[in-house]
């Protein structure tokens, strides 16, 4: 399983507990320093069977600054995944990538689902 994370962030860091807490293995990828690809992007979003904006990080300044709420919608499938592949810190997390499923953000009851 393939943990995704920046580590200044408390939601994140709450997330990892929650995995170490249940005795979870995973490998850990901080978003920053190893930002997903388009490639990557493009499977875990099809995998997923979640709408794009999901993988997008809403509550970061980067995205309020490039104002993504209102350029978003007009946007292909193809420039949203390009532009998510461009700076992590656009990338929603915690992102978790397993054989069978891909979750974004850290929702207790969903994680406990998918890896409790």
């Amino acid at each position: 399983m393939l943990f995704i994370e920046y580590p200044k962030c408390s939601t994140c860091r709450k997330a990892k507990k929650w995995l170490d807490d249940h005795g979870v293995a995973y490998t850990d990828r901080h978003i920053k320093e190893n930002n997903p690809t388009y490639e990557e992007l493009k499977e875990w979003s099809a995998r997923s069977g979640l709408p794009l904006k999901r993988f997008f990080n809403t509550s970061g300044q980067l995205y309020r600054s490039l104002q993504l709420k209102d350029r978003l919608p007009s946007m292909s499938e193809d420039e949203q995944l390009r532009l998510l592949a461009s700076d992590g810190m656009l990338v929603k997390r915690p992102l978790v990538v397993t054989d069978s499923a891909v979750l974004t953000g850290f929702k207790e009851k969903e994680w406990e689902q998918l890896l409790g």
